[in-house]
């Protein structure tokens, strides 16, 4: 149990662009806090932000509804001393920063600002490819200098010693670019203890927490599997992370809000959007599977004892390329002969339009909703969805369309096409490592210019810690029951660029050593057979009763480019509880 005193309070208000908008204001005002941040970006955000510049001049590209929330807070924040680290100067942080400037001119206050640039990369592509530097594709292994289409956004993410720059020359808001959703929490951790670079354990504790809190609501019940836990989802509280000097902390929220804190709550949390529980920062690799979690009190989770290693000597980076341009069409198909009705108006929009090969790639997809012997019209209803992508936007354009309207007499009984499909241009997501030594990060405060060196860079000690062993233990049983998955498990998915995770957690041991044995990749696939083409790793994480399934190339090129119907694997992890399994009697007696 956590008997420390001294903490920070950091409190996040935002985990994504289009969150709620006055989380920040009931944040700073609905009790105490240090620091307020909020994560804006995604990968998809980059390409909002960059056809935003586009379309309204140079001096755009930064998350505008921050300067709302800003505004809202700024006397509170100043009065309380309350710092504010976030990630919304997206593309353009210099610009942001001079917004917020004006507004702390117009309500006559005294803050400091900085912000953090260097991330962009576009403009340094001659030089690293001259200096042969690949920006090779993490899933296709493939060089971006070799690859045909291009870019429009090539952003570094930053780590935390930025931000802790900015803190310690006295900066009270620090607008950051494409940092590390975790970083705007591991540098004010950093800041308030003065951790030294290798201070592992620390930090791997602080990247931890960042993590946890990183997508607001997400932690406090939100999106939880056992949502009928919950005790109110409204006015729900945004969390909290209350870190200590050794890098512990304990998750929470204001008083008087809605949501929950439970173990339950921060694990499901802390499996989302991960691949190896050895989880990559550009300064310290936290490993997830040593961390432990206790139940403090009500809405209070106390976690501890994550081991840190050295920060790896690659820096992730967020290639967006111009990947081309889409078209599709979404029909009902209704009652009986649901396979032959699908068939035939494919073959014949193909044969409209001039035939499949003429296009970069086709996807379709037969989705079954319809039930046998229907009481409902929309139960009687399949959904055909077919997409196209094309470099050539002739191909994909209103053309593309128009052929298939043609169709809407002359084909299938019941023929009913549905509007709504992405068209357009899309963006081919391209995740990239490139070698530390080429990160050049800049501070800007007070006329002042400051370059932050990799930690990879400063010739540090190599440490990388190695979890103990597991050893699991089934217990005897000799009956089986058939039950739901999601009536013992629960889990948590989401995007990872063109890959998906899928986590899975279990709420006691006798329920995790049943899942160990039992949820392989293989019975996953069977479980789930429309994953039998995708390759998936599985990891392990008993220190928290967790498994974490990492699924490649299930979302194509990324959420902009993907034809699923799900483009961000949110709803993965529920279609697995959906499944019905067979389990031992020492778990449902």
């Amino acid at each position: 149990m956590n008997n420390q005193k001294d903490k920070i309070i950091i409190g996040n208000c935002s985990g994504f662009y289009g969150d709620r908008l006055s989380a920040a204001k009931d944040m700073v005002e609905g009790g105490p806090i240090d620091v307020l941040t909020g994560d804006y970006l995604a990968e998809l955000t980059m390409t909002i932000l960059y056809n935003q510049r586009m379309q309204r001049g140079e001096d755009q590209g930064y998350v505008g509804t921050f300067l709302k929330q800003f505004k809202d807070v700024a006397v509170s924040c100043q009065d309380k001393g309350i710092k504010i680290v976030t990630n919304a100067g997206g593309l353009n942080p210099a610009s942001m920063a001079n917004k917020v400037e004006e507004i702390i001119q117009e309500l006559n206050l005294d803050l400091k600002v900085a912000y953090i640039d260097g991330d962009d990369l576009i403009p340094r592509f001659e030089e690293l490819k001259k200096n042969k530097e690949p920006l090779k594709n993490i899933e296709k292994g493939i060089s971006l200098h070799e690859y045909s289409k291009k870019p429009l956004t090539a952003n570094v993410y930053f780590g935390a010693w930025g931000i802790k720059e900015a803190l310690d020359a006295g900066a009270d808001i620090v607008v950051c670019p494409r940092v590390t959703d975790a970083a705007v929490v591991i540098g004010p951790a950093a800041w308030k203890y003065n951790w030294s670079r290798d201070d592992y354990d620390a930090l791997a504790g602080a990247l931890a927490a960042g993590h946890i809190i990183e997508c607001g609501a997400q932690a406090t019940g939100g999106n939880y599997s056992f949502f009928q836990e919950v005790p109110s989802f409204f006015n729900i509280g945004y969390p909290i992370a209350e870190i200590y000097e050794d890098g512990s902390f304990t998750i929470t929220k204001h008083p008087g809000t809605g949501g929950l804190v439970s173990i339950g709550t921060v694990t499901a949390q802390l499996l989302y959007e991960i691949g190896s529980p050895a989880y990559m920062n550009p300064d310290v690799i936290g490993h997830f599977d040593t961390l432990k979690m206790e139940q403090e009190s009500d809405d209070r989770v106390y976690v501890s004892g994550c081991r840190g290693s050295s920060a790896p000597k690659t820096h992730k980076v967020c290639v967006n390329l111009a990947g081309g341009f889409r078209n599709g069409t979404e029909i009902l198909l209704t009652g009986i002969d649901i396979e032959e009705k699908a068939k035939l108006v494919t073959d014949l929009i193909f044969e409209n339009v001039g035939g499949k090969d003429q296009f970069d790639h086709v996807d379709v997809q037969l989705i079954r909703t319809d039930h046998n012997n229907p009481n409902s019209n929309e139960e009687a209803q399949a959904s055909l969805r077919i997409s196209v992508m094309s470099e050539n936007p002739d191909l994909v354009g209103r053309l593309f369309s128009a052929k298939i309207v043609e169709l809407g007499l002359a084909s299938i009984p019941g023929y009913t096409g549905r509007s709504g499909m992405p068209t357009g241009p899309y963006i081919q997501y391209w995740p990239a490592l490139i070698d530390s030594k080429y990160i050049k990060e800049r501070v800007h405060f007070d006329g002042k210019l400051t370059e932050v060196e990799p930690t990879s860079q400063m010739n540090f000690e190599e440490i990388y810690y190695q979890k103990e062993p597991y050893e699991n233990k089934v217990p005897d049983y000799k009956n089986t029951t058939k039950t739901k998955f999601g009536s013992l498990y629960g889990t948590r998915s989401g995007d990872k660029g063109g890959c998906a995770n899928l986590g899975v957690w279990a709420k006691n041991q006798e329920a995790y050593s049943y899942l160990y044995e039992f949820l392989s990749v293989d019975k996953l696939k069977e479980l789930l057979p429309d994953l039998r083409e995708y390759e998936i790793e599985r990891y392990e994480l008993p220190n928290i009763l967790s498994l974490n399934f990492y699924v490649h190339d299930i979302l194509q090129d990324g959420v902009s480019s993907s034809t699923r119907l799900d483009g961000q694997a949110k709803s993965l992890g529920e279609y697995l509880r959906a499944k019905d399994i067979d389990v031992p009697d020492f778990l449902t007696n």
